[in-house]
């Protein structure tokens, strides 16, 4: 009995120890960079291994949620940068979504491009090699970079991410009285959609389904979960009219209007195609639709908002290197 209780005193010891070990990752430096739009400086987050500097190293930017900023605990990516040997860049690109100079502006456009090229100053970045992801504003932004700076990455993962700003405005508009994200967005235009075609205007600047056609060959690879919009705050549709934008260019089959209804409504497609069934290992979820346009790809999977950067980065790797 004595030696039973031994054991598990040990194990109990053990255990904690190492959780924390798996979870302990080094600390992100700081740095700020100025902007060369506005000159205002901007807050950095970053870690590079040893051999940066010498050594030809990926570059993966990673981009913070709508309320979130650059201190936002994105610690998954982190590792996932980690794990396979590339700098790990994390830009402000002017804080959260409640502000003009936010919500995708030229602004925080130039703030994600002037955190790369400081980046390439420093270490010796592999050019061939810039991968770039977000998760719901963050998925908005990386969508949105990809549409107005295709040529600055070589693939971009985007999740959950919110593709036209005046719908999702008016989804967060209930009983004619706008809501926490509407008012966040009302921060960030002044006035709500519809206002002026002035207004109109910088809404389509800043949502990436009017620029995303503009891809290019650039690989990008949208993901949602099938319950977001209903236990979430971005539906679905974001995502596949974000991709049926990219099949119109490369004539290619888009998603139908009445498969995105099913899987609005049943969360289920009546009649899925060989694609939407195939198992994926690496995503280690249920998948409800998956179709591809040369090299992008879109992925309703089974699950809410959310992200798993597992999948995101060994996707992303697969691009890129000479």
């Amino acid at each position: 009995m004595k030696f039973v209780l031994a054991l598990l005193s040990f194990a109990f010891i053990l255990v904690p120890a190492f959780a924390f070990a798996q979870s302990k990752l080094p600390a992100l430096t700081s740095v700020l960079v100025d902007s060369t739009l506005d000159g205002e400086k901007q807050n950095v987050l970053y870690w590079a291994p040893e051999t940066a500097r010498t050594q030809p190293t990926p570059l993966f930017v990673f981009l913070h949620s709508w309320s979130g900023n650059y201190k936002q605990d994105n610690s998954k990516w982190q590792q996932q940068a980690m794990e396979r040997g590339w700098i790990y860049v994390h830009p402000d690109f002017r804080g959260a979504n409640s502000s003009p100079k936010a919500c995708g502006s030229k602004y925080a456009r130039q703030d994600v491009l002037d955190a790369m090229d400081w980046a390439c100053e420093k270490f010796n970045v592999d050019r061939s090699r810039i991968h770039l992801a977000g998760v719901s504003g963050g998925g908005h932004m990386a969508m949105l970079m990809a549409g107005h700076h295709p040529d600055r990455f070589t693939s971009v993962s985007a999740w959950v991410g919110i593709s036209d700003l005046a719908e999702w405005y008016r989804f967060h508009v209930k009983d004619g009285e706008p809501q926490n994200y509407a008012k966040m967005i009302l921060k960030c235009f002044g006035a709500p959609p519809g206002s002026s075609p002035e207004v109109d205007a910088d809404y389509r600047d800043r949502s990436p389904l009017f620029h995303i056609h503009n891809l290019g060959d650039l690989p990008i690879d949208i993901y949602a979960g099938v319950n977001d919009g209903h236990t979430g705050s971005v539906p679905v549709r974001h995502s596949l009219t974000a991709f049926n934008e990219i099949a119109k260019v490369r004539k290619t089959a888009p998603v139908t209007e009445e498969e995105m209804e099913q899987l609005w409504t049943d969360r289920r497609l009546k009649n899925p195609q060989p694609s939407d069934q195939k198992p994926d290992e690496l995503l280690g979820r249920d998948i409800l639709l998956r179709r591809t346009s040369v090299h992008a790809r879109v992925t309703i999977f089974e699950g809410g908002h959310e992200s798993l950067p597992s999948a995101a980065c060994d996707w992303l790797a697969r691009h890129g290197g000479k």
